[in-house]
């Protein structure tokens, strides 16, 4: 798997400041921050042959993210809202019912298997779509600093970002539009 393991340990010594950051950031919970942040660092030990090496930092930072809005998602979706009643009694409502809750668990497990396979896709379709994308989209830098960084001018960036949209579009977008229909 890894030639060595120092190659890890220079990579989550790098790095480990940058995903517990961006897992606290998302999280809003320290002790979840550094859960999120290990379980990164173990998908990057099992996944790291299959991964595009020059894009280390970006993987990482998305993949901590992309657990952090989960792990609130689903926390929100946990949190019980108390109700007094007359004689201080307290009734627990929950924001939906349990089938509710159930299928919209499944159908987040959906997108995000569904998301994974298109970026799987995408990156083994074009890397320097793939490297777009995930600067612009899930990184959130601006355009103009994600051109400089690949050296190229921002028109061809916004030409790449478009063939690389009506490519998933092409390639996904059926499964994409019947995954929201439910």
């Amino acid at each position: 798997m890894w030639t060595e393991n120092c190659e890890f340990d220079e990579i989550y010594e790098e790095y480990k400041n940058l995903v517990l950051k961006a897992a606290y950031t998302y999280s809003g919970n320290y002790y979840v921050a550094e859960d999120i942040a290990q379980s990164t660092f173990l998908q990057l030990y099992i996944y790291y042959d299959s991964l595009n090496h020059s894009n280390i930092k970006s993987w990482l930072y998305t993949t901590a993210k992309n657990r952090a809005l989960n792990y609130k998602k689903k926390a929100n979706r946990e949190i019980l809202s108390d109700e007094v009643i007359e004689d201080g009694y307290y009734i627990q409502e929950t924001a939906g019912s349990a089938e509710d809750e159930f299928m919209e668990e499944l159908k987040n497990l959906d997108c995000s298997e569904l998301h994974g396979r298109i970026f799987a896709a995408l990156l083994e379709k074009n890397p320097r779509w793939y490297e777009a994308i995930s600067l612009v989209y899930y990184l959130e830098v601006p355009q103009a600093r994600v051109a400089e960084e690949l050296g190229i001018r921002l028109e061809v960036l916004h030409s790449t970002l478009h063939r690389a949209k009506n490519w998933i579009k092409k390639k996904f977008g059926v499964e994409y539009d019947e995954l929201n229909q439910l």
